[in-house]
C-alpha cells in the first residue's frame, strides 16, 4: 500500500466518479437552462446523455470531444493521476473513437500538497496518455481547496461507426468488460480494509484503457455501448434503455465483481452516491425479492474508470468476446438482454 505523508483521501469530500452530481439533480439543473445552438453537424450532443460530445467535420471524420475530472480515489499521487487520466480516455474510446491528445485539468492546494506529489498527479496521467499514444498538449491550473485532477481528451470517429448508448435493439446481449466494485473498494481503503493484493487489483482495473472501442465499433452487430461510471451499471445501462426505447434484464448471478466487493458491502462499506443514485433512478430499477440484500448497492455502486458495456446482436458475442479478450480484459462477462416494455432495468 501506498506510504504517503498527506493521505489524499483525505482531503476530499468524495472520490472518483462518486464525485459525480447525482443523476435527479443533474437533471433538474440542465432542466432549467435554455436550449443551445445545435448545428446540423453535432452528431451527439446532451440528449441522451451520451459518453462525448461528436462534430462532423467530413464524410470520413468526426471529432469526439469528452473531459472527466475528479477529487482523489486513492492516496498514491501517481495511480490518482493515472485512474483520473485512464477514466477521461475512456469516454472516447466508447464512441468508437481513437484518442489524439489531451488537456490536463488540474486544481490543487497547494500550501497543503507537496509540490513533489503535485508532480506525480501529473505524471501519472503523462504515464496513461504515452500508453495511449496520445500528448497531453496543455491544460489549465488553478489553486483550489481539494485536489482535482483529469483531462479533456480528443479523439476521432468514423461517422459510419459511431457507437451511441441509444442505438440498442430487441434480442441484444449485453455483455460487460470490467468488474464492478470500485466504488465499494475506495470506501473500504478509506476505512484502511484493504490488503495490498486487493489495492493492487483495484489500481489495475481502474488503469486499464478501454481499447477494444474502436475495434468494436467497427463491428456491425455492435448497435450501442457506454462506460459504466459514477451512476453505477444501473444508472448507465438506463440511460442506454432510455435512449433505445427499450427495457434491459440483468441476470445478477452473471455480474462481474472485484474479489471481496461481496464481503465489503455485507460489512456496511460503500460510498454515498451508491445511495444518491438509486434515489435518483431506483424507481425504474425493478429488483427480484429472491436477491440478497447487497444487489442494490452493487448495481449502484459508482466506478471510476469502469468497463465498456456494449449492446449486440446474438450472433455478434463471440467475436465481441474475443475482442475483450484480444485486449486482456480476462472478467468480460454477457450480463443480460435487451428487450421490449417501458424503458427500465430488471435485475433478477
Amino acid at each position: 500500500m501506498p506510504d504517503e505523508s498527506v493521505r489524499l483521501t483525505q482531503l476530499s469530500h468524495g472520490g472518483g466518479c462518486g464525485c459525480k452530481i447525482a443523476p435527479a439533480v443533474l437533471q433538474k439543473i440542465l432542466g432549467g437552462m435554455t436550449p443551445g445552438i445545435v448545428p446540423p453537424q453535432l452528431l451527439v450532443g446532451t440528449e441522451t446523455s451520451d459518453d462525448a460530445a461528436v462534430y462532423q467535420i467530413n464524410a470520413q471524420q468526426a471529432i469526439v470531444a469528452t473531459t472527466d475530472f475528479f477529487m482523489p480515489i486513492v492516496d498514491d499521487p501517481r495511480d490518482f493521476g493515472r485512474i483520473a487520466a485512464t477514466n477521461a480516455i475512456s469516454d472516447v474510446y466508447a464512441m468508437g473513437g481513437t484518442p489524439l491528445f489531451a488537456l490536463a485539468l488540474v486544481g490543487m492546494p497547494v500550501n497543503v500538497l507537496p509540490l513533489e506529489t503535485i508532480g506525480k498527479i501529473l505524471q501519472g496521467g503523462e504515464d496513461v496518455c504515452r500508453a495511449a499514444g496520445i500528448p497531453i498538449a496543455g491544460g489549465h491550473t488553478i489553486d483550489s481547496v481539494e485536489p482535482i485532477y483529469g483531462l479533456v481528451a480528443i479523439g476521432l470517429v468514423n461517422p459510419a461507426h459511431l457507437k451511441r448508448n441509444s442505438g440498442a435493439k430487441p434480442g441484444d446481449k449485453l455483455i460487460l468488460g470490467k468488474q464492478l466494485g470500485v466504488g465499494i473498494y475506495s470506501a473500504a481503503l478509506k476505512k484502511d480494509r484493504l490488503r495490498a493484493s486487493d489495492y493492487e487489483t483495484m489500481v489495475e482495473t481502474t488503469t486499464q484503457l478501454n481499447t477494444p472501442g474502436p475495434v468494436l465499433a467497427c463491428l456491425d452487430g455492435v448497435h450501442a455501448v457506454t462506460d459504466v461510471t459514477g451512476f453505477g451499471l444501473a444508472g448507465h445501462l438506463l440511460e442506454v434503455c432510455k435512449g433505445s426505447g427499450l427495457r434491459a434484464r440483468v441476470n445478477y448471478a452473471d455480474l462481474p465483481l472485484l474479489p471481496r466487493a461481496r464481503e465489503f458491502v455485507e460489512a456496511g462499506l460503500m460510498t454515498g452516491a451508491s445511495g444518491r443514485n438509486w434515489a435518483s433512478y431506483g424507481d425504474r430499477v425493478r429488483l427480484a425479492a429472491a436477491l440478497e440484500a447487497p444487489a442494490q448497492t452493487l448495481v449502484t455502486d459508482p466506478q471510476t474508470s469502469g468497463g465498456l458495456l456494449v449492446s449486440c446482436a446474438p450472433d455478434t458475442v463471440t467475436e465481441v468476446l474475443s475482442i475483450f479478450l484480444q485486449h486482456g480484459f480476462s472478467h468480460v462477462s454477457v450480463i443480460g438482454e435487451m428487450g421490449d416494455g417501458e424503458p427500465g432495468v430488471d435485475i433478477a
